[in-house]
């Protein structure tokens, strides 16, 4: 099956440089009309300019695509609402959403300012939130979507001097959840991708010949099958250097303890067959995790 985008028009922010540059080439080159946003600021998210996303406007163009480029920040919704509409103006619908950007702002907790984290949570979730906002309404009334989040291994699994920036990319993990969820009649898809790659927002983490095999463009094959008409739904790939894994947010089978008045100290005895793995499961809501504690209890009644 070829993973072809003709007809279809797609929005990608932070799309000036780095990864969401790639995106949006790969989405033009298989036949997306791609409305390229960036701010055109620092990685620190200081300045701006359409200049970086025109760019690869020029760039797409030159290759016989057809694309928009727009300089909204993604944390003013009224400006990414007009973003949306410039888009449906010139294309008639808005089909795929690749909520790319991103900004850093890294130090470890005790020495953070507090207005460092609050930006790095209202560029990567609030901005992902108000690009999913502004696009909601047209995949509703056209039966179709594909939302890509952008999540990280540092939301997944931690990193040091990186809490701002991990907990607002978990939290565009649960956004997909229940989007996905809300989204399923409708005929849009929401997944998350986890890229490893070489940008300017990851050079500084890694010597150069670690960077060398972590090319962005290694992890552009993961977006486009996630933003494709054939996508999987409230999936997490992981990509870089040419592989690919999926990451879960898994439920154990746990153990019922009871109601008693020793009910801590049995939780505690009993932690690790609570942690033990063996038979976890994926639950598919958050009222899948409330039904089988309901059922654990039920049955620990006879």
């Amino acid at each position: 099956m070829e993973i072809d985008f003709k007809g279809r028009v797609a929005i990608v922010t932070g799309a000036g440089g780095g990864l969401g540059r790639q995106h949006a080439l790969a989405l033009a080159k298989r036949g997306a009309k791609v409305l390229v946003n960036d701010l055109g600021g620092a990685v620190d998210g200081s300045g701006g300019s359409v200049s970086a996303a025109q760019a690869v406007v020029d760039e797409i163009r030159a290759a016989g695509g057809e694309a928009l480029a727009n300089g909204a920040s993604v944390t003013d919704f009224e400006a990414v609402q007009a973003m949306v509409q410039q888009a449906v103006d010139a294309w008639g619908r808005v089909d795929i959403l690749v909520n790319n950007a991103g900004i850093l702002r890294d130090k470890s907790f005790a020495k953070m300012d507090m207005a460092d984290f609050r930006l790095v949570v209202d560029v990567h979730l609030m901005g992902a939130a108000h690009c999913c906002k502004a696009v909601w309404p047209h995949m509703v009334a056209q039966n179709y979507g594909r939302i890509v989040m952008t999540t990280s291994s540092t939301g997944l699994y931690g990193n040091f001097g990186q809490s701002n920036y991990g907990a607002a990319k978990l939290a565009q993990v649960g956004l997909m959840q229940t989007l996905a969820i809300e989204g399923a009649k409708y005929n849009i898809c929401v997944n998350a991708l986890a890229p490893t790659a070489a940008t300017r927002m990851t050079e500084s983490l890694f010597p150069p010949q670690i960077l060398d095999a972590l090319q962005p463009e290694a992890v552009v094959p993961a977006m486009l099958v996630l933003a494709h008409e054939s996508a999987p739904t409230r999936t997490i790939l992981c990509a870089g250097g040419g592989s690919f894994e999926a990451a879960h947010i898994t439920l154990t089978q746990g153990v019922h303890v009871g109601l008693g008045a020793d009910a801590p100290e049995q939780l505690a005895a009993r932690l690790a067959e609570v942690t033990h793995r063996a038979d976890e499961q994926v639950p598919q809501s958050g009222a899948a995790q409330g039904a089988a504690e309901v059922q654990k209890a039920m049955a620990a009644r006879g």
